[in-house]
């Protein structure tokens, strides 16, 4: 099935869509998790912090270590992070061309849209080559009143780009993205490979995913400009 309406823009989640990030990221809180005392395996960590920002799960990780969330604990989370991202991500199988073919499409009307801080965010698209597409429309939840699945920084990032939220298509790969995009207002398109770090297509379209894809070699088709 092929969307029949066309949009204005295209806003892109970064992690897990753009990046193939999320085993990394997961890698390394499981193991600041496990020096606290929680051991997770790979596929409980995912299932637990996928799509959201660690600083949102303090109350869970305090609940199950018995140990604050400090601001020196996240510092040293970042860090370490950081250092494996650096050393390790590439991207999305298929993503920097079909950003590319999405950017020339919409004349430039794209955006990354991410629950990630800063940083984090630009450290990927810079490492894996998708940051000439994106310089100037990167947006973080972490600099909004609040992050996925609120729809902030979906509507920063339409207003940024002078476009109505309904016209806009969003393209996420977690619940908890989905949710933001349709909260904002947005046709979303769910991602959903075989590969581990996303959620399945069933709990993607129940969040209000109007189509999934697996294969970012299609997604250009699947978005036409007004």
């Amino acid at each position: 099935m092929t969307f029949s309406g066309r949009f204005d823009a295209v806003l892109f989640d970064c992690d897990g869509v753009l990046v193939d990030s999320e085993p990394i990221t997961n890698g390394v809180l499981r193991d600041m998790l496990a020096e606290r005392g929680w051991p997770l395996t790979p596929q409980e960590c995912m299932r637990l912090f996928i799509g959201k920002a660690v600083k949102d799960e303090a109350a869970l990780i305090e609940a199950r270590t018995g140990q604050p969330v400090t601001d020196e604990w996240l510092a040293s989370f970042r860090a370490r992070r950081d250092v494996q991202l650096r050393a390790r991500v590439g991207p999305i199988r298929g993503a920097v061309d079909a950003v590319a073919a999405i950017h020339a499409r919409f004349g430039g009307r794209i955006a990354c849209a991410s629950g990630a801080d800063r940083g984090k965010v630009e450290l990927q698209l810079d490492k894996c080559g998708l940051m000439p597409y994106f310089r100037g429309r990167v947006f973080s939840g972490h600099e909004l009143p609040r992050s996925k699945p609120a729809p902030d920084v979906y509507l920063a990032a339409a207003a940024a780009l002078g476009v109505d939220p309904r016209r806009c298509a969003v393209v996420e790969d977690t619940v908890t993205g989905v949710t933001a995009g349709v909260a904002a207002g947005a046709t979303v398109f769910g991602y959903s490979p075989p590969e581990a770090g996303h959620d399945a297509p069933d709990a993607l379209r129940k969040a209000g995913a109007v189509q999934v894809f697996a294969d970012m070699a299609t997604l250009a088709d699947l978005l036409p400009a007004a």
